[in-house]
């Protein structure tokens, strides 16, 4: 049997997983702008900012969806009426039965992502989130239960959340030990009298759970639990940094002085008229590297404490980079095309979209936009 097309809901679902809406940051504005989830998709274009264009591009090349970095309505609207260069296009790409979704920080933040796509077409090695997100907020449940009960208690925590991990399920651990109550007047015991002391041999039965099914796994537990009074605690974890979040910090295969790294990065990435920016010793010697597709000086901190010796990303500022280059051992700053840092991000995006539609069974054609949206256009 051969692929089928997908709809657009079927893409964005795709989509969705690679760059998950929840990593972008709180002021973003991700997700399908345009388009009916039920309208069948055959082909998509991949492109960094949704510009006229290249909004034209995908009309005139009848694609059905168009996937950007960049939003089109970052900020909220009132209108969408034609009178406005943002409105027409809305306007155009619903007549023509285009839809728009927009991958922006949740992309930035993805692994691999926008910085990864960078890190990898300047050659870097062994990377690293520059700015790690913390893991999912994760509690961890201890209950103790008659050892027979261990597997009906494991079963029941699993059911409701409990003891995921990775590609794995149903994972706890246990232990035994000598359990003792004494039910006072008004108990009605599973075990033992009232007014008596008495001693159960028990299972210790510990899961990991996400923060968010905490409720669903605590009613599990009382559901199952066959005391009238079961014993258990829930533990707030630590937060671990993970592999998601801005930025990459890498190694370079071997050192370079910065005037042949700072002509590696020009010809790693997408000509514009902006050009690459140098500042720092031409003879320095890089090996570690940070980046940051898009605009970084805000990172500066985070790349000074990284003890890196080069620092790439784009629209650098005059102060914040005089301010950076100030402190002794400070990294070199490659500043390169907002535009040129994140388009390397569209083969990733379009060849992980691939490969998750075949694993669904169904297939697009799909291209990248070369059209140079760089807002510079002319270098004197």
């Amino acid at each position: 049997m051969g692929l089928v097309e997908p709809t657009l809901g079927d893409v964005v679902a795709v989509l969705d997983r690679l760059y998950d809406p929840a990593w972008a940051e709180s002021w973003d504005a991700v997700g399908l702008v345009t388009g009916d989830p039920s309208q069948p998709v055959r082909r998509v274009l991949f492109a960094v900012d949704p510009l006229r264009a290249v909004v034209d591009e995908a009309i005139d090349g009848k694609f059905d969806l168009l996937v950007t970095h960049h939003p089109l309505l970052l900020r909220g609207v009132n209108s969408v009426a034609a009178t406005t260069p943002k409105g027409r296009v809305i306007h155009d790409l619903i007549r023509n039965g285009t839809a728009l979704h927009v991958c922006h920080t949740n992309a930035d933040n993805a692994n691999p992502g926008v910085s990864d796509a960078l890190a990898e077409a300047l050659g870097l090695n062994d990377t690293r989130p520059l700015k790690a997100m913390p893991t999912a907020p994760m509690d961890k449940i201890v209950v103790y239960v008659p050892i027979d009960e261990t597997q009906a208690m494991i079963d029941a925590l699993a059911a409701a959340g409990a003891g995921r991990t990775g590609h794995y399920d149903r994972a706890a651990w246990t232990s035994t030990g000598a359990g003792t109550f004494r039910p006072l007047a008004g108990a009605n015991p599973t075990i033992g009298q009232v007014g008596e002391i008495e001693n159960v041999q028990e299972s210790r039965v510990e899961l990991v759970l996400p923060r968010k099914r905490r409720r669903a796994v605590v009613e599990a537990l009382k559901a199952t639990h066959s005391y009238e009074e079961p014993a258990f605690d829930v533990f707030e974890l630590a937060s671990l940094p993970s592999a998601l979040g801005g930025g990459r910090i890498g190694v370079l295969t071997q050192p370079l002085p910065l005037k042949e790294f700072a002509q590696l990065v020009a010809e790693s990435l997408p000509r514009t008229e902006h050009g690459v920016r140098v500042s720092g010793d031409p003879e320095r010697t890089i090996e570690t590297v940070a980046v940051v597709g898009g605009a970084g000086d805000s990172e500066f901190d985070r790349v000074r404490a990284a003890g890196v010796d080069a620092y790439v990303t784009a629209d650098l500022r005059h102060h914040p980079a005089t301010e950076a280059r100030a402190y002794d051992g400070g990294p070199a700053l490659v500043d390169v095309a907002h535009w040129a840092s994140e388009w390397p991000w569209l083969k990733d995006a379009e060849r992980l979209l691939g490969a998750g539609l075949a694993e669904q069974g169904s297939t697009v054609d799909t291209h990248i936009s070369t059209l140079c949206t760089d807002a510079w256009t002319l270098r004197l």
